[in-house]
């Protein structure tokens, strides 16, 4: 909540961190803005973990994470809101027949109006904004002045590296807003997040985990370093990939101790988990999948040292 106790923002801080990994740093940084009644855009490309921060701040508060998809279809209508057309015709204008945007939703129930996409929504959708920002309140057409709960806050995110499609923030609104940069985490962050959204890490599956996960991880953050790529896989790429390969060694009776068969299935699964979530770049005279056999062949030809089991 706004202005917390230290011992309060402590302890929360503490349970939020517990659906984190390795995202203390950016954790103590949101509950310091959000707690301090401001408003934060998150900038960081895709699966580096800034919903479920989001998620967990706002399910320890007990406050609705309303979310909204910033695209050049989100008008202000559909942010503030509308009048049933139908009950219009019926009974005419009135607070009664007017049906809540994700704005007025989140500023009635006190929650996080969250704008993933914020810089591919039109400027004056955008603008919109700036009222509710600065005042915590809005003036809605035949409804009256909204005034919005303490714990209501505007959060919105970007992704730094892509450029197409999205528009540049505007001075009134980015003065508006606290900014946090949230980058990719490091290795071990990341095996530690494929175990935990996997779950191969324990039981029967943890000596195959032991290798596919380290594999997996590998190469998700190589292709975020390749020459010919714009924009590599998140974590998510890294999750799916170890599934895959875990599933596609049951189907083919196959261990992660066979030097002959692994390496080829992982490669298999490579392609289908992750030749969709990187970006080639325009320049470049290549595909995803001559990028992926590079970084295969890399992680197991050229330095067979770091793919061996364990």
């Amino acid at each position: 909540m706004a202005h917390e106790s230290l011992e309060t923002l402590q302890a929360t801080r503490h349970r939020v961190a517990a659906h984190l990994v390795g995202r203390e740093r950016e954790l103590e940084l949101a509950l310091a803005a959000v707690s301090a009644g401001r408003d934060l855009v998150l900038e960081g490309p895709p699966g580096t973990s800034k919903t479920t921060m989001l998620k967990a701040i706002t399910e320890e508060w007990g406050i609705p994470l309303v979310f909204v998809e910033g695209n050049a279809d989100l008008t202000s209508g559909k942010l503030v809101g509308h009048h049933n057309p139908a009950r219009v015709l019926r009974e005419d204008y009135s607070a009664d027949t007017f049906v809540a945007g994700p704005l007025v939703e989140a500023m009635r129930q006190g929650g996080f109006l969250y704008i993933e996409e914020f810089n591919r929504a039109p400027e004056d959708t955008l603008n919109t904004l700036l009222t509710a920002m600065a005042d915590r309140s809005i003036e809605v057409p035949r409804v009256g002045r909204v005034e919005a709960l303490p714990t209501f806050r505007v959060i919105a995110s970007m992704n730094p590296f892509d450029n197409v499609g999205t528009t540049r923030l505007s001075t009134s609104v980015s003065d508006r807003l606290n900014r946090i940069v949230v980058g990719y985490q490091d290795a071990e962050a990341e095996r530690g997040i494929v175990a935990l959204r996997t779950g191969l890490g324990s039981g029967s599956g943890a000596e195959a985990a032991a290798r596919v996960i380290p594999d997996a991880v590998a190469v998700t953050r190589a292709t975020r370093e390749h020459p010919d790529v714009r924009q590599g896989s998140s974590v998510r790429g890294a999750i799916d990939c170890a599934l895959v390969t875990h599933e596609l060694l049951g189907l083919r009776g196959q261990g992660v101790d066979d030097e002959d068969a692994y390496p080829a299935t992982f490669f298999d699964a490579m392609l289908v988990s992750l030749s969709g979530r990187i970006h080639v770049d325009e320049a470049s005279e290549t595909t995803p999948e001559r990028v992926l056999r590079e970084i295969w062949e890399d992680h197991f030809v050229l330095e067979p040292a770091r793919a061996e089991p364990g």
